[in-house]
């Protein structure tokens, strides 16, 4: 069954991010629901699926290749919450074959066994905002890639037809620093959490990642400032998205790949 709707979910996320890359690359005017419903169905079996290989008699398996392929179900929930309610659905294109690939690899190349056999209320708060934290900051990372994408076109002499089938540059940006707030704000609660459930930083082998998880939301911190203050846009605002989300994705896979699966810990 896990094999089964692994196989269901990743055939249903490449089909709608095909929908919506024949749609953007057609300048249609077709509802991206049908494809958000396909991303909806596929995360929910995704996440179906997982159920039956983390759960186990000795406790929760949250070793490098679920954790990863977690993950990309929780930023394909957001993506699909955020994408019927703004007009981010493009990002599914990026987004989707991601989410594919991880669950793809989980399945064919499982990498790391980490047991967690008890969850304090306090810890469950912790994983649940670390989750969402960097779910909403993946989105705006990708979000920082096709605004990137749709500034050079708009600077190019042939900016084509994709670009009118983007939304105003003025509204992209809107929707990045949106992403970008909510996300620092939840990534804000999890290091708070993550402070009261933190025993000893040396021993949990923690150091590394909680100094890449600060550095990502001092990134976040200096760029919403400069926002504000500044008016720091454009170019500016993508590279200091992307390096925040940079020390972010060390924060969490660099440290935990390095653990579990070089260092086996």
């Amino acid at each position: 069954m896990y094999v089964l709707l692994s196989g269901v979910a990743v055939v249903l996320y490449l089909l709608a991010a095909v929908f919506l890359w024949r749609r953007l690359a057609r300048r249609s005017d077709r509802s991206p629901r049908p494809a958000l419903l396909m991303g909806l169905a596929g995360a929910l079996c995704h996440l179906a699926a997982l159920g039956q290989v983390m759960v186990t008699d000795q406790g929760v398996n949250l070793g490098f290749s679920n954790a990863t392929s977690l993950i990309t179900a929780v930023i394909v929930l957001l993506y699909v919450g955020t994408a019927w309610l703004a007009p981010v659905e493009n990002l599914g294109i990026l987004l989707l074959p991601l989410a594919a690939a991880a669950q793809t690899a989980d399945v064919l190349l499982p990498m790391g066994v980490k047991l967690e056999q008890t969850f304090t209320p306090g810890l469950a708060l912790h994983i649940l905002l670390s989750l969402l934290a960097y779910a909403l900051l993946t989105l705006a990372a990708a979000q920082a890639v096709v605004l990137s994408a749709q500034e050079r076109l708009l600077h190019s002499r042939r900016p084509g037809g994709l670009i009118r089938a983007l939304p105003p540059l003025e509204t992209m940006e809107r929707l990045l620093f949106g992403l970008i707030l909510v996300g620092f704000s939840v990534q804000t609660l999890a290091l708070v959490t993550g402070g009261f459930v933190t025993e000893d930083l040396f021993a949990q082998h923690l150091v590394h990642k909680t100094v890449l998880a600060l550095l990502a939301w001092l990134v976040y911190l200096v760029l919403l400032l400069g926002h504000w203050r500044l008016g720091w846009r454009g170019r500016t605002a993508v590279r200091w998205t992307l390096a925040g989300f940079f020390f972010l994705f060390l924060s969490y896979f660099g440290s935990k790949y390095v653990l579990e699966i070089l260092l086996g810990n």
